[in-house]
């Protein structure tokens, strides 16, 4: 049984992780400080045999030693993920995305880790210049999050050059599902999901035409398990996305629609931090490691809304 590391294994994405290694029958340890993750995401896992919860934050080298212990596999998921804070607290995204990560490659590294797995994002690339984005595209980051995440790329790909540690880099495209709600920093689809609920109408900033590439949690996680497992991945950088373009507008009007209520949406002002247009191209990750979304969005808004 191989032991994994999952930190941020208590937020969102981390937690629908979590499920799939137990599922598996992984050894899984979660370290999390608990700042955005919660422990209800794992509950269901607390006191089995192959799982461990250890309540702590990734900058702590030696409680980062020791949970590295006979792990095989380290799945890097815990960062300040807010773009608002990040631009509030510039410093703040550095210190726990950049140097947090880099204590955790260090220690890895030093335990003989097989494989570290780091989930980027698709803020790395910024506005795009062509559409659909490929791993090639240029990456000018519009935040400090964003400029974060690329830095700790590239210490990633630098410790799989110089080092030998087999690194790989998931720049993950708009994930959504069940337990974003939970977090707080939840994105348009459980926002719009929220207001919905109540019978109020979802709050479109901007026109709605602008355009991103929604991908269901649990192909999500489907990615990172094959790069896990795939050879001849160490060092590179995929896409991991839908590759499908979806407006906000026709978004918003497919869940107005499965809801059945009688609501428009409301037009607000344009937040200047918005990107315009951004979808995935996913071939590196189709035909390297296998990849290919299976859920469609109509399928994932369903099953968001019955959860």
């Amino acid at each position: 049984m191989s032991r994994v590391l999952v930190t941020g294994g208590a937020g969102f994405i981390g937690s629908h992780l979590v499920d799939r290694l137990i599922q598996e029958d992984f050894e899984v340890v979660v370290l999390d400080n608990l700042s955005t993750g919660s422990l209800d995401n794992i509950r269901a896992h607390m006191g089995k045999r192959n799982f461990q919860f250890v309540r702590g934050d990734i900058g702590v080298r030696d409680l980062v030693r020791r949970v590295l212990r006979d792990v095989k596999y380290v799945f890097h998921l815990a960062a300040v993920a807010s773009i608002d804070l990040s631009m509030r607290r510039p410093d703040l995204a550095n210190r726990v995305n950049v140097a947090g990560t880099i204590s955790l490659l260090e220690e890895s590294r030093r335990a003989d880790v097989k494989k570290f797995l780091f989930t980027s994002s698709c803020a790395v690339y910024g506005e795009p210049v062509k559409i659909p984005v490929d791993e090639e595209h240029p990456t000018r980051p519009l935040s400090p999050y964003g400029v974060s995440k690329l830095a700790a790329e590239h210490y990633c790909m630098m410790y799989h050059r110089v080092y030998g540690l087999e690194t790989v880099v998931l720049r993950l495209f708009n994930v959504y599902g069940p337990r974003q709600e939970r977090s707080p920093y939840g994105g348009v689809i459980s926002s719009f999901i929220n207001r919905l609920k109540k019978g109020l109408p979802p709050i479109i900033f901007g026109n709605g035409a602008q355009t991103r590439d929604f991908i269901n949690v649990n192909d999500a996680v489907e990615a990172l398990m094959l790069a896990m497992k795939a050879k001849g991945c160490a060092g590179m950088a995929f896409n991991i996305g839908s590759g499908t373009e979806v407006s906000i507008r026709e978004l918003a009007e497919k869940l107005i629609k499965i809801f059945g209520i009688k609501v428009k949406p409301i037009f607000t002002r344009r937040r200047a931090s918005d990107i315009i247009r951004m979808c995935a191209d996913v071939k590196r990750a189709k035909e390297v490691l296998g990849f290919e979304a299976k859920i469609s969005l109509d399928q994932g808004l369903k099953m968001c809304i019955s959860t």
